[in-house]
């Protein structure tokens, strides 16, 4: 029989509690668990970036992080982008620039572009690209994605630390 585990977390400014097994990873918890299911399992190996979630700020893939690392930690995923008055800007230029298609990679690239714009609010085109490389779409060809991240930094509406 497996061992669980009780974790505390904060998971999108909300604090939660969950029990899982030590084995199963955040990606499992979060959609199986929590049904938080906008994280997307693509490859489950860490290669594709579909399931990508901030970590105490940093970048993750939750398909290869334990959910008991969270412990104590505090986690972002694709349902805490959004603010209180609507899309997030990076949300925004997606739809704007038709950066999306069948959706399963979406999540993944707007956390990770996300990330990209708190920690460089005024990249270019090479950064962007460069920070998006460990994220794969089948669908759009990339360039949309990468014009709608070039566009919020471009119109200074990406939030730095926010």
């Amino acid at each position: 029989m497996a061992k669980k585990v009780m974790v505390q977390t904060v998971i999108n400014n909300d604090e939660t509690t969950f029990v899982c097994e030590t084995r199963q990873t955040l990606l499992e918890v979060l959609r199986d668990e929590l049904g938080m299911t906008g994280t997307k399992e693509g490859c489950g190996n860490g290669n594709c970036g579909a399931c990508n979630v901030m970590l105490d700020g940093v970048l993750v893939n939750s398909c290869l992080v334990l959910a008991v690392e969270a412990e104590g930690r505090t986690v972002t995923t694709i349902e805490g982008v959004a603010e209180a008055d609507g899309l997030h800007p990076i949300q925004q230029a997606f739809l704007e620039h038709a950066a999306l298609q069948c959706g399963i990679c979406t999540p993944g690239f707007i956390i990770s572009s996300k990330a990209l714009l708190e920690h460089n609010s005024n990249p270019s085109e090479h950064d962007v690209r460069l920070w998006l490389a460990g994220n794969l779409c089948r669908c759009t060809g990339y360039d949309k994605i990468v014009r709608a991240v070039l566009d919020v930094a471009s119109a200074g509406r990406a939030k730095v630390g926010a």
